[in-house]
């Protein structure tokens, strides 16, 4: 299964409220291909994010999860961020790489950020469209058809897409060799989600004692893009936790407070579900 789906928890209220975790995967596929060990293949991997919001169902919300990972193919890319020169054979469609895909961090990433290549050899047309019909397009089928779900039942939706980064960038990221906040909120520059929204959010990340930003340096992407419409009742924000914050010295491993750091952000989870219950009602 690509992804795994929690509903709400028994005896909570249900909310209009997902979440979702697409770069939290840790299960390589057979034929990925690729020619660098494990452990930097994890470099990659917004490592337990989906552990860290897995409490989420219990205060009303739905999560769901990617299984496979974000360097297999990124569900947080449009099908058309792909840099044609990868591919060993013409893609049928007509093809727009953003600057993430010409630093190798499009649909399918080449480059572990920026540093090295994924794979010693070109992409086939046909393995590529594999992993849209197994992996990408049934993720997205999922968080579209639960927000379309929600959306029915209630008239309005608000929908958190959880990531985690490095805690500096390098020379091949868009801000560059620089440290980065502990939190970043990001709304598309105000146009995925109602404002009051994203106050909450950044309001709570600062109730909690965290530094958050907003829209800097991340502005969102193809999740919270591709199904927004705040003029529709249908509210989609990003989420990007500072690495530091849970893990030690960049590497793989939790720090030893990781389960005080769940708490807090179970109490973020509480405090997002008060706002959803309350604003409709």
């Amino acid at each position: 299964m690509p992804f795994e789906k929690t509903g709400p928890s028994t005896g909570s209220t249900v909310l209009p409220l997902l979440y979702d975790s697409p770069h939290s995967g840790r299960v390589y596929p057979d034929d990925f291909g690729t020619h660098l060990s494990m452990e930097k293949l994890q470099w990659a991997e917004d490592a337990f994010v989906d552990q860290i919001f897995a409490g989420a169902p219990d205060v009303g919300a739905t999560l769901i999860t990617a299984n496979f990972p974000r360097l297999y193919i990124d569900p947080n890319r449009s099908l058309t961020d792909v840099d044609p020169s990868t591919l060993d054979g013409e893609w049928p469609e007509p093809l727009e790489p953003s600057d993430k895909a010409r630093r190798g961090k499009g649909l399918v990433w080449e480059t572990l950020h920026g540093t090295e290549p994924v794979y010693n050899r070109k992409l086939r047309v046909e393995e590529v469209q594999h992993r849209i019909d197994t992996y990408w397009q049934p993720y997205h089928d999922a968080v579209s058809g639960t927000l379309d779900d929600l959306h029915s039942a209630f008239g309005y939706v608000y929908h958190i897409d959880c990531h985690s980064m490095r805690a500096m960038g390098n020379s091949n990221d868009s801000d560059g060799p620089a440290p980065r906040p502990e939190f970043v909120v990001s709304d598309r520059e105000g146009t995925s989600c109602d404002p009051e929204f994203t106050d909450l959010i950044y309001t709570q990340l600062k109730h909690l004692g965290f530094k958050p930003t907003i829209n800097d340096p991340f502005k969102g992407a193809e999740l919270t893009d591709a199904y927004s419409n705040p003029a529709d009742n249908r509210h989609s924000l990003q989420i990007e936790i500072n690495r530091c914050l849970y893990l030690k010295d960049e590497g793989y491993q939790k720090r030893d407070d990781f389960g005080e750091f769940c708490d807090a952000m179970q109490s973020f989870n509480r405090a997002v579900a008060s706002f959803v219950t309350d604003k409709y009602t």
